[in-house]
């Protein structure tokens, strides 16, 4: 069982930055992959970032992002955080973080999830 627990959101005005974290309970979080997803008011979720297992060699962006966010991942803190620069309000969202078990960095199964962050960009 893992717990995850996103911090960071806010209110940023547009061409703004935040940094989220995401902190993960448990032992064994160098094997998980994370990802961030983030849900618009009216929207599905959607994927933003990945980074995977282990080192965090590969990681995943979402075209819309790409640039402008950056994933990584402290294995001794047991985090993962979402870099986010030249905010557009567009990327108004609760932001989520996810774990999967050694999965692929990208838009694959997560079994765990946070309970989100809530991003507010104004124009």
């Amino acid at each position: 069982q893992v717990q995850l627990v996103e911090s960071g959101g806010g209110l940023v005005q547009a061409g703004g930055s935040l940094r989220l974290s995401c902190a993960a309970s448990g032992r064994t979080f160098s094997s998980y992959t994370m990802g961030w997803f983030r849900q618009a008011p009216g929207k599905e979720r959607e994927i933003v970032a990945a980074i995977s297992w282990s080192g965090g060699s590969k990681s995943y962006y979402t075209g819309s992002v790409k640039g402008r966010f950056t994933i990584s991942r402290d294995n001794a803190k047991n985090t993962v955080y979402l870099q986010m620069n030249s905010l557009k309000p567009e990327d108004t969202a609760v932001y989520y973080c996810a774990a999967a078990w050694r999965g692929v960095a990208g838009p694959s199964k997560y079994d765990y999830w946070g309970q989100g962050t809530q991003v507010t960009v104004s124009s």
